[in-house]
């Protein structure tokens, strides 16, 4: 179990390092992410939709 929690703390630490050094390429991966997600949902509706 400890390797599970250093990774957990190092990939923390990597995420703070990158949003802190690179705050404009950060919030654009994080705008990509939540336009990939918002897209699922999208095809998941038709999807809901065409079954009914």
């Amino acid at each position: 179990m400890p390797a599970k929690k250093y990774m957990t703390w190092a990939a923390a630490a990597f995420v703070a390092f990158y949003v802190i050094s690179r705050p404009d390429s950060a919030a654009g991966s994080v705008e990509s992410a939540a336009n990939g997600l918002a897209s699922a949902a999208g095809s998941l509706a038709a999807f809901v939709n065409a079954l009914g």
